[in-house]
């Protein structure tokens, strides 16, 4: 057993030790720019939010607020509803 063990990768300051990760908080973009509502018609901001599959990102992926976060979706739903995004990739639609 003690032979198939690795050397040198474990114990204080050794190379195996995971490296310590600080996560910093996500500030909302909007609240950043001083940007009151999400507009359906700024297609680069929204195409941000919206996952390769077409999906709408939570809050915990994107960093924005809850007041933001709502405008969003509805943003988005508008956008779509309008024909200016997409309700699917074109990879899922077949």
């Amino acid at each position: 057993m003690s032979d198939t063990r690795r050397r040198g990768l474990g114990g204080p300051g050794g190379a195996g030790g995971r490296r310590k990760f600080i996560a910093r908080r996500k500030v909302c973009g909007f609240c950043a720019d001083k940007i009151r509502t999400a507009d359906y018609k700024d297609i680069k901001r929204l195409q941000r939010f919206v996952s390769d599959r077409g999906k709408i990102l939570p809050r915990r992926r994107t960093g924005t607020c809850a007041r933001h976060q709502r405008s969003l979706t509805v943003a988005i739903k508008r956008a779509r509803h309008m024909a200016l995004l997409p309700f699917a990739s074109a990879h899922t639609r077949g």
